[in-house]
């Protein structure tokens, strides 16, 4: 399993080395020590959590106030665009945003750092996301903004298909960065 970076500081792309034969295909698709090797403590993810989205089903922008929440997110069946944007007031990629394919053939895990906004795009039939979360869900602390904020403008490659009541109330960036005391 190899590690790259992304432009978004602090963010991992973990990208394993599937075995393929006549059988089919063996990956691991997590590893304590790699994890650990790259500053992540194995021990600290407390939660398992996996989605089912329909072709062109967006879910996001979400984050977590107070202090954040880590996570690994890979998608285990199908194909989904995946977004980031850096929240962290301090940090030098505030602001900025990037986006990875996760699939089912790849088998690439993104870590996602304490301080971001995450949302994806189901892009094929049915698409399964896992989420391995370093803290219980508390939804006093649960930040959103629109998919489609216009400062954002993130480019969503498909038309928008399904999405929550809930995340079409979301907050606009502007009031987030207003929230966060930036701007």
């Amino acid at each position: 399993m190899r590690v790259e970076t992304t432009p978004l500081d602090g963010v991992l792309l973990f990208v394993p080395e599937p075995h393929r034969d006549e059988r089919g295909l063996f990956t691991r698709t997590f590893d304590a020590a790699v994890a650990a090797e790259h500053g992540l403590d194995p021990a600290a993810f407390l939660q398992d959590s996996q989605s089912r989205s329909v072709a062109g089903t967006i879910r996001g922008m979400h984050g977590r106030s107070g202090r954040g929440e880590a996570k690994l997110v890979r998608c285990a069946r199908g194909a989904v665009h995946d977004v980031l944007v850096d929240i962290r007031p301090d940090s030098p990629t505030f602001g900025r945003q990037t986006s990875v394919r996760l699939d089912d053939r790849a088998f690439v895990t993104l870590y996602v750092p304490a301080g971001f906004l995450h949302g994806f795009q189901a892009l094929t039939g049915e698409a399964d996301v896992c989420y391995r979360i370093d803290r219980e869900h508390d939804p006093a602390e649960d930040l959103s903004v629109r998919y489609d904020d216009p400062d954002l403008a993130i480019g969503w490659p498909r038309p928008v298909t399904a999405i929550s009541p809930r995340d079409l109330r979301a907050g606009s960036w502007a009031g987030l960065t207003g929230r966060l005391g930036v701007g």
